[in-house]
């Protein structure tokens, strides 16, 4: 008989990767470069360093290297809280009577809540080793602004945070939680900044947008000395320190002669999808492997699904370089949805291209049938999820009951990025039956996208 594999799957401490897994470097046809939106040109180090440090900004233009050194010190930072444990889900495989064997990453063991410490504890780390005396940054559910306030508070620095105003109204214990770590928090958009008070001249009673958000960040950031910006997903250095979630999935695995066949992650700015399955998809670009990938995002803000393949800014007020992605448009303002976290125009580009190259499957989800979902799943494995980690639970939960359904055994991995107990303004309305859902028509999603910019490399472009 075989051995019983342990509900929780755990690694050791000495476990914890020594490398960052770089995707890049084993794509035959690279993601296209960032361009800096003056001259249409690459960017260059020189172009970024002004708004990012250094060491992120050699790590973001870095396509080659495969593996990339973790530092000592920050795998002593990650010992507090890492590994985090991969949980095989027998009572959902249970309860649902699948034949599927369902496992979960669980990244929520922290006191942020989510995977976002990943990068966030990176970033400060080589602020200050730079020598930065002060971070700005955006947040969308506060997962990233909790996380960096943590890190920010562990390595003496001072942030400043800009959250999706919707948000901060939804989730006051999230404020809560970033201001006791000693960060300043200020609803996006605001009086504070040019781009906020631009937009907000535009439409008073705006619930703000990440993008918008990312505007007044960099604003800020740029006009300090000393200051430096950090953001919490889309650009490939992030996905580069998320990717020790997929890389201690994988060894985990290995350790107990378990290979998924199908990986699901949420998607926003995909730094959680892009980290989970990352040392998996190496083994489907060099041809080894007929695991699917499975991006889930809100039917509100499907850039993946309804976006197009274009250049295009990261933010509202159009001051980033420009990425080529999948997107909405910079212009594109979500509903205000209980899933924040997601609720941005564009995708990290590596995913992007990886999509538009067909190793990556793409769907969305309303957010009714998510909150069923996640509320299924609170019952039976006892885990609460973010709103964002509930897309993946339910598509998850699609994916064993069509095995039921044709009575085939396939292994699940899906991403349980983050709990929700900041979350519970959300769970009261889908408990009071007042949650709603939001489909932008297209004519919604036109708007959007007669802002992309009118450059030669998008001309022909869908």
């Amino acid at each position: 008989m075989a051995k019983k594999i342990p509900t929780r799957l755990y690694l050791a401490e000495d476990e914890i990767p020594q490398y960052w897994y770089n995707i890049r470097a084993d794509m035959r046809e690279k993601p296209d470069p960032l361009l800096h939106p003056g001259t249409l040109q690459p960017a260059s180090a020189a172009d970024l360093e002004g708004v990012f440090c250094k060491e992120p900004v050699k790590q973001e233009l870095d396509a080659a290297t495969p593996l990339i050194k973790i530092p000592e010190g920050l795998r002593e930072f990650y010992q507090a809280y890492r590994p985090a444990p991969l949980i095989r889900a027998y009572f959902l495989e249970k309860a649902l009577g699948t034949p599927a064997e369902i496992y979960y990453k669980h990244e929520g063991v922290n006191t942020s809540g989510s995977h976002k410490l990943n990068s966030a504890a990176a970033q400060a780390f080589y602020a200050k080793a730079e020598g930065i005396e002060a971070l700005t940054t955006e947040t969308g559910a506060g997962q990233w602004g909790s996380a960096m306030a943590m890190a920010c508070a562990f390595y003496g620095i001072h942030l400043t945070v800009y959250m999706v105003k919707v948000s901060s109204g939804q989730k006051p214990y999230r404020k809560a939680l970033i201001e006791t770590y000693g960060a300043e928090l200020i609803p996006s958009p605001s009086n504070t900044t040019q781009a906020g008070r631009a937009l907000l001249a535009q439409n008073p009673d705006t619930g703000g947008s990440l993008g918008c958000a990312i505007s007044e960040a960099v604003e800020k950031a740029v006009s300090g000395a000393g200051c430096r910006y950090v953001l919490g997903s889309v650009l490939n250095h992030v996905l580069l320190h998320q990717s020790i979630i997929g890389q201690e999935t994988k060894a985990a695995f290995d350790k107990y002669g378990v290979k998924p066949d199908i990986i699901i992650g949420c998607a926003g700015g995909g730094s959680n999808l892009g980290g989970l399955l990352a040392p998996f998809i190496a083994d489907k670009l060099k041809g080894a492997s007929r695991t699917r990938f499975i991006a889930v995002e809100p039917a509100s803000c499907p850039s993946f699904t309804r976006g197009r393949y274009a250049y295009d800014f990261g933010d509202t007020a159009k001051t980033t370089p420009l990425i080529r992605m999948y997107t909405l448009g910079s212009a594109f303002m979500p509903s205000a949805s209980h899933a924040g976290g997601l609720r941005y125009h564009g995708m990290n580009p590596t995913l992007s291209k990886l999509y538009h190259d067909g190793f990556l499957e793409a769907r969305t989800a309303a957010q009714t049938e998510v909150f069923d979902a996640a509320v299924r799943f609170a019952k039976i494995e006892g885990i609460l999820p973010a709103p964002e980690s509930a897309h993946a639970v339910k598509a998850a939960i699609d994916e064993a009951l069509e095995c039921k359904r044709s009575n085939e055994k396939k292994t699940i991995l899906f991403g349980l990025t983050g709990t929700g107990y900041f979350d519970m303004t959300a769970y009261m309305a889908y408990n009071a039956k007042t949650m709603t859902d939001y489909i932008p028509t297209d004519e919604d999603l036109a708007k959007g996208f007669a802002s992309l910019p009118d450059i030669p490399q998008n001309r022909g472009m869908n």
